[in-house]
Parts: structure tokens; C-alpha cells; sequence
């Protein structure tokens, strides 16, 4: 099947790229054309016709890369004709009308580039985040994957635990010959350096995943204490609607920031307080929630009653900024023990002190982001791979100890595996059914 798609992005612009993949891909190129497809890597101009009357439907460049030597491996052809929607829709069109061409599913072009052993898992999930990269941070961190040292990394710590396996395995195979004593003494240690390096990478306070998904922050506190106009007033636009009416905000709001190009994701909560209100409640405990997760806290409470019992003291006692609003109608000094927490006080009414809260937020963001280790894991999927290898890893030890080397052959057989399927050496479907599901199509 030879799949096409529109691979430039939706929308009018002034040029848009049809990409075609696959034995039909020639084909496609002659039937548009009325000509065979130009030098490898030539970019050629020519007339784009109407398959079965030849009236015009465009003028385009067309580049022609022959397989392998291709992204995706197979035989591939770029269009590149005016962005209006009419055009690429006629394009299209005329390419459906050939028996056996497709539109791509969602990230088909990789996954196509995956299966013929052009790239490899990590280096996929990479192109998707390097698309999807809003902030300077997010484009670094997926171009640094791209270029394969994480890769390089997983792979030679899978090699490592693949010699120890042929060291047990030998064990196992002539139970009546004795293994060099340094043989026997490679396996703890090998084994054992394996897995501690694997605990220093997993002891990186998730800061890769931090960087793709987003630092979040949630604005919690009691209701009218200021959260949706301070909400409003980072965004620097209408994004939660402020009143007086106490309890206005009973969902959560978000807004996606880049602060000095941090990616964040900021989110305004339902007003803490006893309520009977049944949705209310809903909201209260959907904000304890968004607080629980959150990688910053911003307590917000109003200057003239400043009440940091039950729920609030529970709140600021990690990662959190206290954030003392209306503080132009604060009359008395601030209680000593207020005093000792990290907060901040301010107006958004006046628009007092808020690059003061700005700063401290930068500093929070810049004390997270920060990693001694190469950033090698920035998603759920590479971690807990790599948990499951440590317990595996973990029982091999143990196992070997005791002399068990036919259990514990088998476990240091799936601690293999676990770091084989981060980079792509799986045999599971919907592994990559989830990971291409993501892309965009035409990518």
C-alpha cells in the first residue's frame, strides 16, 4: 500500500508539501505529471494535472527520493504546490482515484522509518517532540535525543548485560566445567555497576519529562483571595473569568506559558472552602488534586484575613510560594511565622510586587530544570522500563548468590529486554501503536 499525506501544516500558506510513500510512489508522480519522476533529490517544476482530462490544477515542485535512501526507507516523492485549500484538496483527490494509495494514519511516515531500520524508538519519539516544541528548552532537549546519545547510552548498558548473560549462560550450558574465578567475579560486578548506573539515571527528579510535558503550577486557595485575576494577569489576557461572586471558579483553568523559555502550565483552581454545594465539592477536590501534582504551589490568600490553618498549612509545606494578595489594604506587620515562609507580597490591583512573584518563579523553575546527569529520560515509558529492569536486575543478584543461575539467568534475560524496548528492539505492537498515535499526519 503506498500512503500520501499533507505534511506541511493545515491551513492556507503560501506553499504546502504532499508527501507520497511507497512501490506506487512513481506512479503517482507519472499520473500527475505525465512524465517520469526527475533525478534523484532534483527539485523540478512541473505542471500538475487532472488524471483522466489533464486540465490543470496546479503548478509544483517535485522531488523524487528513491528507496532506501529515503526517510522512510521505501520509495518516496514530495509535492510542493500553493498552500490554498482548494489546491492540496484537488491534489489529494487525484491521488485517491490510484488503486492501492491511502491517506497516512497519524505518524505512518515514521513508524514506516522505524520498521525499516532507518531510526530507531528513541529517535522517533524525539521528531515528535522536536514538532510539538513550543519553548527553546523543549526544541534542545529533542534535538539532543535525536542525536543519539541516549541511545548510544541504553544500548551499550544493554551490551554490557547481554556479556553477563553469556557468562551465566555458560554456567548454565557445562555445569560441569569451572568458569575462570574472574569470570565469576565480572558477573557481581558488572551486574552490580549496571544497576547502579541505571539508579543514577533514575534519580534525575524527572526533569526530561518535566521539560516535554510542562512545569506545572497550580493557584490554590480560599475563594476571593485573587487566583483567577492573578491567573489573568501572568497569561497577560482574559483566561478565567473574574467576579466578585464568591465561588465563581468551580472548574479548572489552564494556560499553557513560556517563561524565559520554560515550558508552563499553569492552572487555576476551584476556591477552597466548606461548601454543601455538590459541584463546588466536585471542584474542591479537583483542586487538592492539581495542588498534590503540581511542581510549584502558589497559595494565594487575601491580605485582610490571612488564615493558614487546616488545608492551607498542609499546602505550603513543600514547593510552594505563599502569595499575599491585596497587601495595599495591609495594615499591621505580618505575623512572625508568615514572615519565615518563602512568600511574596502583592496587588494585583495596583500591580504591585507581581515581578517580584515573577523572579521567584523563574528561580523555582530554573532550581527544577536543573540536572547533573545527561537528561536521558523524558517520558513514563523509558522509566518504567528502566524500574522493571532495576527489579530484575535486582532478583538476578540475589538469585546468582544462591546459585540459582537458571532463574537467575531468566531475570537478567528480562532486565535485557526492558532496556531493549526503550530504543525500539520490541516485539509488541501496541508499544508502537502508542507512541506513532501521537505524531501528526503526515509525519
Amino acid at each position: 500500500m503506498t500512503i500520501y499525506a499533507l505534511s506541511s501544516g493545515p491551513g492556507v500558506s503560501g506553499v504546502a508539501i504532499i508527501r507520497i510513500s511507497g512501490l506506487l510512489s512513481k506512479k503517482v508522480i507519472k499520473s500527475l505529471t505525465g512524465k517520469d519522476v526527475p533525478e534523484p533529490r532534483v527539485a523540478t517544476l512541473r505542471k500538475i494535472n487532472n488524471i483522466n482530462t489533464s486540465e490543470l490544477i496546479d503548478e509544483g515542485i517535485i522531488l523524487w527520493f528513491p528507496g532506501p535512501q529515503s526517510y522512510t526507507g521505501e520509495d518516496m516523492a514530495e509535492i510542493h504546490i500553493h498552500g490554498g485549500k482548494a489546491v492540496v484538496l484537488a491534489v489529494q483527490n487525484e491521488i485517491a482515484k490510484l488503486k492501492n494509495c491511502r491517506l497516512a494514519e497519524p505518524g505512518e511516515f515514521t513508524k514506516l522509518a522505524f520498521q525499516n531500520g532507518k531510526i530507531n524508538l528513541l529517535k522517533a519519539e524525539s521528531i515528535a517532540d522536536l514538532i510539538s516544541a513550543e519553548t527553546e528548552i523543549q526544541r534542545l532537549q529533542a534535538v539532543k535525543i535525536m542525536r543519539g546519545k541516549s541511545s548510544e547510552r541504553f544500548n551499550g548498558l544493554r551490551e554490557k548485560l547481554l556479556k553477563i548473560l553469556s557468562f551465566v549462560e555458560a554456567k548454565i550450558d557445562f555445569p560441569e566445567e569451572d568458569l575462570p574465578e574472574e569470570n565469576l567475579k565480572k558477573i557481581k560486578q558488572e551486574s552490580s555497576g549496571v544497576l547502579n548506573e541505571i539508579n543514577k539515571i533514575l534519580n534525575d527528579q524527572k526533569v526530561g519529562e518535566i521539560i516535554r510535558e510542562g512545569f506545572k503550577i497550580a493557584i490554590v486557595g480560599p475563594i476571593n483571595a485573587g487566583k483567577s485575576s492573578l491567573l489573568n494577569n501572568l497569561s497577560n489576557r482574559e483566561v478565567a473569568i473574574v467576579s466578585e461572586i464568591a465561588g465563581t471558579t468551580r472548574d479548572v483553568v489552564e494556560a499553557h506559558l513560556n517563561i524565559d523559555g520554560y515550558p508552563v502550565i499553569i492552572s487555576d483552581t476551584a476556591g477552597i472552602r466548606d461548601s454543601e454545594d455538590e459541584i463546588e465539592k466536585k471542584g474542591i477536590r479537583l483542586s487538592l488534586k492539581k495542588a498534590e501534582n503540581a511542581d510549584l504551589k502558589l497559595v494565594v490568600v487575601d491580605a485582610k484575613s490571612i488564615d493558614l490553618g487546616g488545608f492551607l498549612n498542609d499546602l505550603l509545606k513543600n514547593d510552594a510560594i505563599l502569595v499575599i494578595n491585596k497587601s495595599d489594604l495591609l495594615k499591621d506587620k505580618l505575623d512572625i511565622e508568615i514572615q519565615k515562609l518563602n512568600h511574596v507580597l502583592i496587588s494585583l490591583k495596583n500591580n504591585l510586587n507581581i515581578d517580584l512573584l515573577i523572579s521567584k518563579i523563574k528561580n523555582n523553575l530554573k532550581n527544577k530544570f536543573i540536572s547533573e546527569e545527561d537528561i536521558l529520560i523524558t517520558r513514563e515509558r523509558h522509566r518504567q522500563h528502566l524500574v522493571q529492569c532495576v527489579d530484575h536486575l535486582k532478583n538476578f543478584l540475589d538469585k546468582n548468590s544462591k546459585k540459582d543461575f537458571d532463574k537467575a539467568a531468566e531475570d537478567l534475560r528480562l532486565a535485557t529486554r526492558h532496556l531493549g524496548m526503550i530504543v525500539g528492539k520490541v516485539d509488541v505492537e501496541e508499544i508502537l501503536g502508542s507512541i506513532f498515535n501521537d505524531f501528526c499526519i503526515g509525519k
